[in-house]
C-alpha cells in the first residue's frame, strides 16, 4: 500500500504550497474588495464576510492583550517543523502525507497573517436559523480537511491490523 520511506516528500511540500497559495490569494481579494465587518450574502446559508481574527480556532485568546500573536505564531512554526519532519519519514504513505500536507498549508497560510498582519483574515461565514458559526478561510478548512484524513488514515491502518 505504501512506497519505501525514501518516497519524495516534493510534491506533499508541493500540495503545501498550493494551498498556502490558494489561501493568501483569497484573503488578499478579500482585503481587497471588503472593509473589515462588511459582507455580502451568497446563499440562505452562507455570506463571505470580512473578519479578523486575533486569537485560534473559534476565537481563542482573541481578546488577550496581544502576546496571543507570537504565541500562536510559534506553535504554527513549530507545527511545520514537526510536519516536515514526519513527511520526510512517511512520504510514501499517501493519506498520511496528504494530511499532512494539508495542515501544512493551512498552518503556514495562518501564520502568514499573523507576521504580516497581526491577525488572521477570516471570510467564510455559514449559518442557519441566525446562529453563525464562526467565519473561517482557506487555511482553516486545509487544517480541518487534514485531521479529518489523519482520522481516516489510523481507523483504516487499524483496521488492516487486524
Amino acid at each position: 500500500m505504501s512506497k519505501p520511506s525514501n518516497a519524495s516528500l516534493v510534491p506533499w511540500l508541493g500540495a503545501a504550497l498550493i494551498l498556502i497559495l490558494l489561501d493568501q490569494f483569497t484573503k488578499i481579494l478579500i482585503v481587497g474588495y471588503y472593509q473589515l465587518g462588511e459582507g455580502q450574502a451568497v446563499t440562505s446559508f452562507f455570506n463571505v464576510v470580512r473578519a479578523h481574527n486575533t486569537g485560534a480556532a473559534f476565537s481563542f485568546l482573541a481578546g488577550a492583550a496581544g502576546w496571543q500573536r507570537w504565541l500562536f505564531t510559534a506553535i504554527g512554526v513549530g507545527a511545520a517543523g514537526l510536519i516536515i519532519w514526519m513527511l520526510r519519514a512517511h512520504a510514501g504513505q499517501r493519506l498520511f502525507s496528504f494530511a499532512l500536507a494539508c495542515i501544512l498549508g493551512g498552518a503556514i497560510g495562518n501564520v502568514l497573517d499573523r507576521v504580516r498582519l497581526g491577525y488572521v483574515v477570516d471570510f467564510l461565514d455559514f449559518h442557519v436559523a441566525g446562529w453563525h458559526f464562526p467565519a473561517f478561510n482557506v487555511a482553516d478548512s486545509a487544517i480541518t480537511i487534514g485531521a479529518a484524513c489523519l482520522i481516516l488514515d489510523e481507523l483504516l491502518r487499524v483496521r488492516r491490523a487486524r
